[in-house]
């Protein structure tokens, strides 16, 4: 994995507005139908793509030989190991417990709606029966098509199958590793560089996963290191997949971007975005493989950033790194088991709305709205205090609820001493459990009597 910078440039535009409403002329504009495709927000393909837009929440895996020594999904390069010492890893790869069902089950108690996962990450081992190389699973103790069975579970279960697929390649002699990021510092003993040789072996692996596995519904790419170009690659892509979604690491710039991490700072800070979006994160601070030393982000780091994501029109994946036995560690599920149980509580405020960035002067909250009269503040910034003030708003709704537990939320329309110079009376939400659930982020529901706008 690394960064891939995207440019996320707030979109604003402005619509006119009751006075008594209170709101913003520089507001985001709002059609009359925010469940449509033409709504604000990030537009859709329309086509059979748009299943991109309904599923939002995903899971992503990375999985591998490099579980066995547990240490990172780029063991070989990071910690310095011989090609020759680094391919026995393959004579060890028998994953026993590997059940896609149970993986599924988690992604599903997760709130998850499509997975994605490593066909062959940047050491060259491949997770399913290609001929184009010796370096995959069924040269090995295990001997089991694991994309094959993946894909057999999601279809029966009618979950979208994403591939990963890194262009480096560690392992293949064609490949120039010239020393550059993500590259072996040079060739190996037996290697034969050549770019084109190695590009055609690349294009027929794509069209074995695009066609021996049924419906994909996603191709991811990762590091291009050479910034090759070559959109005939993702063309047949859609060709083969009419409803796979393409990210922007490939030899175009694909479908959407993909901020990974906390890397992006444009797009971390952007109020909205002019095209798709799948930001991706892992549940462990050092490595996207399975690591059995790990550190692991806090419940709330992940919900903040989820949040941010989900609340602004844009996708988000989640990693975990299986072990080598097949089996999601413990730590992991707990985590992917707490964030679901959130999600399952406040996932109404995700779900046919459209972003509001502007309908508040502060920016720390986030705002999301299903039509003129329902909107969702989203606290992922946190709070300071049990109150905030929702200027310029300064109209009473008829109920507030906080998503998170179900409970009424008071709400006042009045003066405030910090408002004295120019006695504005905006709307005030009180006494929310801000320490009781400063574990978490926190989503309010306001449903107004009449139209906002």
């Amino acid at each position: 994995m690394k960064s891939a910078l995207l440019s996320a440039v707030p979109i604003l535009s402005s619509f006119r507005h009751g006075i008594s409403a209170g709101l913003p002329e520089q507001a985001f504009r709002i059609t009359k139908n925010l469940q449509s495709p033409e709504s604000p927000g990030i537009k859709r393909f329309g086509d059979a793509r748009d299943w991109f837009f309904e599923k939002r929440f995903g899971m992503f895996v990375h999985w591998g030989i490099y579980s066995i020594p547990a240490w990172h999904e780029q063991h070989q390069w990071r910690a310095r190991v011989p090609r020759s010492e680094y391919i026995k890893l393959a004579n060890e790869w028998k994953p026993v417990q590997f059940n896609p069902d149970q993986w599924l089950d988690t992604l599903e108690s997760a709130g998850m709606k499509y997975l994605t996962v490593t066909t062959k990450h940047h050491d060259g081992f491949c997770l399913w029966d290609t001929r184009q190389t010796a370096f995959n699973t069924m040269n090995t103790p295990y001997g089991k098509d694991i994309i094959g069975m993946l894909a057999e579970a999601c279809h029966k279960r009618n979950i979208p199958l994403c591939l990963y697929y890194s262009i480096a390649d560690w392992n293949h002699p064609a490949y120039p590793n010239q020393g550059r990021h993500h590259e072996l510092a040079g060739p190996e003993p037996g290697d034969k560089p050549d770019w084109d040789s190695y590009m055609e072996f690349l294009k027929l692996q794509v069209r074995e996963l695009c066609t021996n596995y049924g419906r994909i519904d996603g191709f991811w790419w990762d590091m291009n290191v050479p910034q090759h170009k070559d959109p005939s690659v993702n063309e047949m892509i859609r060709k083969l997949q009419p409803s796979a979604v393409i990210n922007n690491r490939g030899f175009d710039d694909g479908d959407f971007g993909t901020p990974e991490r906390d890397f992006d700072a444009t797009a971390a800070a952007a109020g909205s975005f002019e095209r798709p979006v799948e930001a991706c994160q892992s549940v462990g601070m050092e490595s996207w493989g399975y690591r059995k030393d790990e550190d692991y982000y806090t419940d709330l780091h992940l919900l903040r950033s989820i949040d941010s994501y989900l609340s602004r029109d844009a996708n988000y994946l989640l990693n975990v790194g299986p072990t080598a036995d097949g089996v999601i560690p413990e730590t992991s599920l707990n985590i992917l088991l707490r964030i679901g149980k959130w999600h399952a509580s406040v996932a109404e405020s995700f779900t046919n709305v459209a972003p509001l960035p502007q309908l508040l002067v502060s920016r720390d909250i986030l705002v999301t709205a299903r039509d003129k009269r329902t909107v969702y503040l989203h606290f992922s910034k946190g709070l300071p205090g049990n109150g905030v003030r929702l200027k310029p708003l300064a109209v009473l709704p008829v109920r507030a609820t906080l998503l998170n537990n179900g409970s009424r939320v008071e709400c006042v329309v009045d003066l405030v001493p910090s408002e004295h110079s120019n006695q504005g009376k905006y709307l005030r939400i009180k006494n929310l459990p801000s320490n009781e659930m400063q574990g978490t982020v926190m989503v309010v529901k306001l449903e107004f009597g009449s139209d906002l706008f």
